[in-house]
């Protein structure tokens, strides 16, 4: 009796993972390669997608990327690359890969170039009435003058993330301490500086996983500090390198029906006016009298392991790592009808 084969089944698809690493620079920037990962995270975000049945093309997002792509075909791109340099340069990686008709996690070039600049986000975001607090952008050789100004007021950079250029002593409490910090952070990061009025109270950040109605909003996951000595708790850079000595994380948050409603009503607005693709992560303070302010987004939020924001806050939710990264994926391959939506199965 001829022996009937089963049919092959389908080949595994072929998933470029393009990042940008850390190089240990040396640098007067102490917080230079902040955004960029180490090669564990991308290692680990390679596991996961073998997990999940797939073949990894590791794609290094540096001048070499175009020749990679075209040497390396693969059929979608999860994308975690933060671009080389200038406001714009999230959106390099998704601008090459939309020229190149391929397929890639996470929010396209327009709105990864909206949010990199905080204070371009603000003044979209302020036309759909969300309450931010207020700021001002200074530029270089610029005087500060006038009363425009609050104090206390934190000094950031205008198009950095992950708490690049903002340390422990960010707040300043008058005209000529601003002064100095933002020519000195200008000198520092060659751009612009954000200065915004200090938002006292509780801080939080909100993940959001999915597109459409389909859409996940986690619930919010507070940041606490530990020591209460500084007037002043700002999430800065030195405290995410050491935060399991300086913050705790609570995860759901510990909220008033209501407040927890209007943030995740929030965050989910924001995500939409954005147009935000498969996941993205936001933060928020709530005042001491009760007033919720958008702080920040960042639709291309970190993935280490045990130590980013955006995976701690999946955990939480029973989430686990190699679920979340493949889940991301999926988000995008269900965009651009590359897998079945099970809802409309």
């Amino acid at each position: 009796m001829e022996d009937l084969a089963k049919p092959d089944s389908e080949p595994p698809l072929r998933v470029g993972l393009t990042y940008n690493l850390k190089k240990n620079i040396q640098s007067d920037v102490p917080d230079i390669e902040a955004e960029y990962d180490h090669i564990e995270t991308v290692q680990a975000i390679q596991r996961a997608l073998e997990k999940g049945g797939h073949e990894v093309v590791l794609l290094e997002a540096d001048e070499g990327l175009p020749v990679r792509l075209c040497d390396q075909p693969v059929d979608i791109v999860f994308n975690i690359a933060e671009g080389i340099r200038g406001r714009g340069r999230e959106a390099q990686v998704p601008a090459i890969l939309n020229f190149y008709g391929i397929p890639y996690t996470g929010s396209d070039e327009t709105t990864l170039c909206i949010a990199l600049d905080k204070a371009l986000t603000k003044r979209l975001l302020s036309t759909y009435h969300i309450r931010t607090p207020k700021y001002q952008v200074i530029t270089a050789n610029q005087a500060i003058r006038g009363s425009g100004f609050s104090f206390p007021s934190i000094v950031k950079p205008n198009a950095e993330g992950s708490s690049k250029g903002i340390s422990d002593v960010a707040i300043v409490e008058d005209r000529q301490a601003l002064q100095k910090m933002v020519s000195e952070h200008i000198r520092l990061y060659q751009q612009d500086m954000l200065v915004e009025e200090y938002i006292g109270g509780r801080e939080f950040t909100v993940g959001i996983l999915g597109n459409g109605p389909a859409a996940r909003v986690f619930p919010p996951m507070e940041i606490i500090y530990l020591k209460q000595d500084n007037p002043y708790q700002i999430y800065s850079y030195q405290v995410k390198q050491n935060y399991k000595a300086l913050i705790q994380y609570q995860c759901p948050a510990v909220l008033e029906q209501g407040i927890e409603h209007e943030m995740i009503s929030a965050a989910r607005k924001i995500y939409d006016i954005l147009a935000c693709k498969d996941f993205a992560r936001m933060d928020f303070r709530l005042s001491p009298d009760g007033r919720l302010y958008f702080i920040e987004i960042n639709p291309l939020p970190g993935l280490a392991p045990d130590y980013s924001d955006y995976p701690m806050i999946a955990a939480f939710n029973g989430l686990d790592y190699s679920s979340l990264v493949c889940g991301i994926l999926d988000s995008a391959l269900r965009r651009y009808g590359l897998l079945d939506d099970p809802a409309l199965g």
